[in-house]
Formats: structure tokens, C-alpha cells, sequence
């Protein structure tokens, strides 16, 4: 029985109560009630707060409830015992048999174990990394690119329908820098004051000279177009590359130049005006912001007629809303984090819902650590530690999973040298282990000929009884991670559930011994440990990371 089976079982209790007139609940029977595993051992479970949290409403003590339900629930089916305790908790001890089942559905449900539709008929559109095409991608890309695509997986674990963006800024300032940098580079000159340095940025200048051999024999103006359309192309290319060996990849490729080309610009500031929250002064057309909550209004449309920033988010942000998405959600680094205002002001202006149509999540530092010293030069970047970096150091899954191991918004300090271990100090390695370590027990079983059984009753041992609750927290670790949008949440209840694992191996022995017989409880064992393999593959699976069979 898990915590939601358990949960629908109370409702159920409730609205009986309800029906016969033991209970009067005038704003009706809630959906779900919470159910808990207890923090202390001796609470049973699985603990529900349900009586004090209705008692109230129902015109009664938080104790008396409790009573009610508590006669009730514990006659069903698979409830071994409930206890009151303190002012009304509800303290659940389950029966073995209707906990063991609890493996049967992890096997049942199989890659789709931890799915829900708790998003179902949403429709989300995913922004990250959406790094300048102008360099390699720097470790704070790598994080939005690690967490912002097991977010990703793991709505669609939770039936949302997910369309993963990537913002390609190719209309501004830092193009220009780029492209007189290539042509510096390919000039044998130095880097201009403002542009970009580093090898990537002279191989990238060999790479279009040799594609374009003619751009030697053109003036400067010229010769920076070639550099623009070819080297930027030349970039962008290495950093899809890059991308897709880390596992991400992009539904959408959305081009800034695109809205300015297009007239969407246009066509959104329109809209505004439309809507009466735009307005001339000083030779400019301005947003009115502020009555939205900004700190100020916003110049959308500069004295010399050129659009400012905003002007190409106003559009962009239309033409998502009118692709079909309620949610728009956006990762951005911590130097965006004074942008957030203005951007959830332009929603508001369209007459949508901040925080709801319109999300954003900002990203802090990531630090690595070598020896305990900064890592703070790249070969190839030279200023910023690029993906490359990163993977080269310790490996994608381990890059992968550290990245999304801790909440986005806290900074990360990466220990090199600890990520790169084979030790069970190195959570990659300790949760990844797991799942080895059970492939290995159930290729053993095969070779005896012994399959999984389903005498679930046998599991009575207080090390299966806690495998069998950790199991069952999966669908319920996913729904939060998703609301919350905390893919840490996942990577953390893999790393507890590796040592209850742990803890059941060293006194649950699953196999049989030299001439011992197999028998019902070697089978129901091994259901469970069949079960658990399922639970770190698609733990790991939601963080895009590796379930090995052998290590």
C-alpha cells in the first residue's frame, strides 16, 4: 500500500462518515489528505495529520475525529493497526502483505513507476541555457542544461506536454564583438578591447577561412560579414554538439534576429498600445511597468527609433503565449536576478498571470574545486570552464548529477577530485551502485533458474518494511520535484534510498546458500530487489544519468 493508495483510503473512510451522518464537513470531503512516513520508529507506517486539520470545519475535536476515523480505517483491508496519538495524529501500521504489494506495482508499472498526472493537459515551454553564441558553454550554462533537462523529464513524468527552447541571441552588441573578433584573430591581431579571447576563437577563425578563403582578399566590412554568418553558424553548431553528448537536445531553436526581422517586434509593442499600457515621452515609447509592479517604466523604443532589449522579450513572450503555452518558464543566471521585475511586470501588461503564465527561475554560481584549490582557467576558453571541462574532469554522469543534485538556487562548490572517485563518498557512485549491485543479484538468480515470486506476506522483516516504504515515495518525490521544480529533490531521495537499500542487503539474504532449497521468501525477496532496480533506473533516468548494470 502506498502513501496515495493510502491517502485515497481515508478519503474514502471520510466521505462513508460523511454519508451516514457520523461527520458533517461543510466544504466537503477533501481530495487527497497527507499522508507521511513518521520520523521516529514506533509511529507506525505512515502518520496523517488529517483530524487536525479538519476538525474545525467539522464542529468537533481534533481527537474525537481522529476516533472516528481511526474505528473506520482500521478495518480495512490491509491496515494492520492505527494509533492516536498526542491531540490527534493518526499513527498507521500497514499490513505485510498489503506493503509487500507494494514491489508487485513498482514491477507492474515498470518505466512508467513515479508517473503521474498531476500535469496532465498543461502545456510548458521549457527555456535554458539559451547561452550567447558567441563561446563555449560555460559552467553556468552546463547547470541550466543539466537541471533545466530533468526538469523537462520530469514533467513529462507528470503528464505535462513539454516543448524544451533554446533562445539563440543572434541580434545585438555581443554578435558584432564576436564577429571583429574572428576577423582580428584571423588577421594575426590582437583581440579588440571588448571582444572575445581564448583558442576556441582562432580555431573557429581558421576553421572560416579555410571554409571561405576569399574573406582574405575583402575590406574589413566585408570581411566581418563573413565572419559573422559563417563563424556564428560555426558556434552555434559546436555548441548543439556539445549539448547533445551531455544528453541535451532542443525542440525549438528560436532565433532572436527572427522578431526584429519579422515585425513580431512590431506587432507586440501594437498590442500594449492596444491595451493602453504604452505611452510617448522624450522622443521614446515607453512600457508602463511600474503600475504593474515594476520599479520604473521601461523604454521599449529608444529616441533613435531602435528597439531597446525588452523590446525583443515583449515579442518573444507573445509569440510563446500564441504557440499554444499556458506556462512559459525561463532559467536564467544570477546576474539576471534584477530582470526578473520588469519581465513579470510584461506579463502582467498583457494582461496575463505573473508567476503562472509567465515563470521565472534564476541560477547560482558553480564553483569547482581541485585540490582544494578554485579552478578558474579553461584551455581552450580561456576566461570561463566551459561543458568540455566538466565532462573531461569527471565524466557526463557525474557532471549530470552534480549539477542537479543541489537546489538551483544555492551556490555549488564541486569537489573534482570527489566527483571523479569510484567510492561510495561519490553519491553518482553510491546511488548508481545500487542499481548495479541488484543487476548483478538478478543475473545470479537467473542462473539459478530462480524467478520473482509474489508471496509479498513473507515481508515481514523490519529492513523490508523500510525498502518497501522508500519504493513507494517515488511517484510522490516526482510530483513534488515538479511542482516545487526542485530535480534535487530526486537526486536526494535516491542517495536515502541507496542506504535503506544498503541496510536490507547486509540482514535480508535474497539468495539461497550452497544445497539450500529456494523457497517463497528467496522469491518475494527477490520481487523486491527486482523492484528496486526499477526505482533507480527511473530515478536516474528523471535525472538523465546512467543506470549501469556493472561497475
Amino acid at each position: 500500500m502506498t502513501p496515495e493508495q493510502l491517502s485515497a483510503t481515508i478519503v474514502d473512510v471520510l466521505s462513508a462518515l460523511v454519508d451516514e451522518g457520523s461527520l458533517t464537513l461543510p466544504e466537503g470531503v477533501p481530495a487527497s489528505v497527507t499522508v507521511e512516513r513518521p520520523r521516529q520508529k514506533g509511529h507506525g507506517d505512515y502518520a496523517t495529520n488529517v483530524a487536525l486539520q479538519l476538525a474545525k470545519k467539522a464542529g468537533t475535536h481534533p481527537r474525537a475525529l481522529a476516533e472516528l476515523v481511526a474505528a473506520r480505517l482500521g478495518a480495512v483491508d490491509g491496515v494492520g493497526e492505527v494509533e492516536i496519538a498526542g491531540p490527534g495524529f493518526l499513527n498507521i501500521t500497514v499490513e505485510a502483505g498489503a506493503q509487500g504489494r507494494v514491489a508487485l506495482d513498482v514491477l507492474a508499472a515498470g518505466d512508467r513507476y513515479g508517473a503521474s498526472q498531476a500535469f496532465a493537459g498543461k502545456r510548458i515551454n521549457l527555456e535554458f541555457v539559451s547561452a550567447n553564441p558567441t563561446g563555449p558553454i560555460h559552467i553556468g550554462g552546463v547547470r541550466w542544461a543539466a537541471v533545466g533537462d530533468a526538469l523537462g523529464r520530469i514533467f513529462t513524468m507528470t503528464g505535462a506536454e513539454v516543448t524544451r527552447e533554446y533562445y539563440f541571441n543572434d541580434h545585438g552588441a555581443q554578435i558584432d564583438r564576436f564577429s571583429r573578433s574572428l576577423l582580428a584573430s584571423a588577421q594575426g591581431r590582437p583581440a579588440p578591447e571588448d571582444g572575445y579571447g581564448g583558442q576556441y576563437i582562432h580555431d573557429i577563425a581558421a576553421a572560416v577561412v579555410e571554409q571561405r578563403p576569399e574573406v582574405r582578399d575583402l575590406d574589413d566590412e566585408k570581411a566581418q560579414e563573413v565572419f559573422r554568418a559563417v563563424g556564428v553558424d560555426m558556434m552555434f553548431a559546436e555548441i548543439k554538439a556539445s549539448l547533445h553528448d551531455f544528453g541535451v537536445d532542443f525542440d525549438v531553436y528560436f532565433h532572436e534576429d527572427d522578431l526584429h526581422r519579422s515585425g513580431a517586434v512590431e506587432r507586440a509593442i501594437a498590442r500594449l498600445t492596444d491595451m493602453g499600457n504604452t505611452y510617448e515621452a522624450d522622443g521614446a515609447v515607453w512600457l508602463r511597468t511600474e503600475q504593474f509592479g515594476d520599479d520604473k517604466d521601461r523604454v521599449i523604443i529608444k529616441s533613435d527609433g531602435q528597439g531597446a532589449y525588452i523590446s525583443g522579450d515583449l515579442a518573444y513572450y507573445l509569440d510563446k503565449r500564441e504557440r499554444g503555452f499556458d506556462r512559459c518558464l525561463i532559467m536564467l543566471g544570477a546576474d539576471h536576478h534584477g530582470y526578473v521585475g520588469r519581465m513579470m511586470a510584461m506579463c502582467a501588461a498583457f494582461g496575463d498571470r505573473p508567476g503562472e503564465n509567465l515563470e521565472i527561475l534564476i541560477g547560482q554560481m558553480v564553483n569547482l574545486l581541485k585540490e582544494g584549490e578554485p579552478v578558474r582557467m579553461s584551455k581552450r576558453a580561456g576566461t570561463v570552464i566551459t561543458l568540455e571541462d566538466l565532462v573531461g574532469a569527471i565524466g557526463k554522469d557525474a557532471a549530470r548529477y552534480a549539477l542537479a543534485r543541489y537546489s538551483s538556487d544555492s551556490n555549488i562548490d564541486l569537489d573534482l577530485d570527489l566527483w571523479a572517485k569510484s567510492g561510495n563518498d561519490n553519491p553518482v557512485y553510491y546511488v548508481q551502485y545500487v542499481h548495479a549491485r541488484v543487476s548483478g543479484i538478478l543475473r545470479n538468480a537467473a542462473a539459478l533458474g530462480l524467478e520473482p515470486g509474489d508471496a509479498m506476506h513473507l515481508l515481514t522483516h523490519e529492513r523490508e518494511g523500510e525498502l518497501l516504504r522508500a519504493l513507494a515515495e517515488l511517484p510522490r518525490v516526482v510530483a513534488s520535484a515538479a511542482e516545487l521544480r526542485e530535480p534535487h529533490r530526486v537526486a536526494r531521495y535516491l542517495e536515502d534510498t541507496a542506504g535503506v537499500y544498503h541496510r536490507f542487503y547486509d540482514s535480508c539474504r535474497v539468495l539461497p546458500l550452497g544445497d539450500e532449497e529456494p523457497n517463497d521468501l528467496h522469491r518475494a525477496r527477490l520481487a523486491l530487489v527486482a523492484a528496486t532496480r526499477v526505482v533507480f533506473a527511473n530515478g536516474l533516468g528523471l535525472l538523465g544519468v546512467s543506470a549501469p548494470e556493472r561497475m
